[in-house]
């Protein structure tokens, strides 16, 4: 099997812990870094035994795919600068700062045919990663992501800085478009939004109902399906899943599924039973990176791909907006 060969743009907090991943993988060699700060970067290169590059054209003489872990105000200007030299790009999330520059960016990954994947982590989460295989039909979603007050991030609203996880979920999880969004938010401690809830719309019927705050005194991050005899609790901090389900026989094959009770309806029994799926032990951004790899190898659609991305970033954006419209006069 070929190694694929990757340089990481951009050697911040995120940046080192993408280069921490990629220098432990077998099949991936980690080529090279670059930064705005060349110190930086040298001492990244010493500590993940790989070459600082003084420009971003250096390093895409190298390799075969970069990873762009800059500010997302970069984001554009150096992935575009990527493709344009035919590498495949991984991008952090949200995809780019505006959705015209997301746009531009898979169409131009279009135009050049090459695979642009986004850094929704969230999606490869044991714990949802766990529900692969199951029938999933949410009507309701209702999703709580809070975090201690960390000024890192704090450039931009909470909606693009946390609440965008679950927003990717939902729309992955949600086959239809979305109708109508309400959203209320507050910026407590910063300058922009630090805490927002948005309800979320479907044209199937479907409400997601979706908080993310980075003013708690506690981390959270959990969201539950509900669906036409299901519930599904997803734990995404302490990896953790467990569905409640009414089935008409009993699913005994299963050693995690507990019997919890029976429905009676006439002449059919119904049981009403638990279940944990068993949750891989993988780390999400070593599998993220592996399903880059994979989707390059194999020329498929990546896992979050690039128009995944831009949908995530025009929710989060129309969130964003029905606050501001929902906001009272300062």
């Amino acid at each position: 099997m070929k190694r694929l060969r990757v340089g990481i743009i951009g050697v911040g907090k995120l940046g080192g812990f993408h280069c921490n991943v990629l220098s432990q993988m077998p099949d991936i060699d980690l080529v090279g870094i670059v930064d705005v700060d060349i110190n930086i970067a040298e001492q990244a290169a010493k500590s993940y035994h790989c070459r600082a590059f003084d420009t971003v054209g250096d390093l895409l003489n190298e390799v075969d795919a970069v990873g762009v872990i800059v500010p997302t105000i970069d984001h554009f200007d150096i992935a575009s600068q990527a493709i344009k030299a035919g590498k495949a790009v991984f991008i952090e999330k949200p995809i780019a700062s505006t959705i015209q520059e997301a746009k531009d960016l898979v169409d131009l990954a279009r135009q050049h045919k090459v695979l642009l994947q986004v850094g929704h982590i969230e999606r490869f989460n044991p714990a949802i990663m766990a529900l692969e295989g199951y029938d999933l039909a949410p009507m309701f979603i209702e999703s709580h992501r809070l975090a201690p007050f960390d000024p890192r991030g704090t450039d931009v609203a909470v909606v693009l800085d946390l609440m965008i996880h679950d927003i990717d979920i939902v729309l992955s999880l949600v086959d239809s478009n979305v109708r109508r969004i309400d959203a209320n938010g507050v910026a407590v401690v910063s300058d922009q939004i630090d805490i927002a809830n948005a309800r979320i719309q479907f044209e199937n019927g479907c409400v997601a109902n979706v908080t993310a705050s980075r003013i708690s005194q506690k981390k959270m991050r959990k969201m539950r399906l509900f669906q036409r005899d299901s519930y599904v609790s997803v734990d995404f901090l302490q990896k953790n899943t467990e569905l409640f389900k009414i089935q008409n026989q009993e699913s005994s094959d299963a050693p995690s599924t507990v019997i919890l009770g029976q429905i009676e309806k006439g002449s059919q029994k119904r049981h009403i039973i638990y279940e944990r799926p068993t949750i891989p032990e993988e780390n999400a951004m070593q599998t993220e990176w592996k399903y880059f790899k994979d989707a390059i190898e194999n020329h498929k659609e990546p896992f979050v791909s690039g128009q995944d991305g831009l949908r995530a970033l025009e929710v989060a954006v129309q969130i964003t907006q029905s606050i501001s419209d929902h906001s009272f006069p300062k």
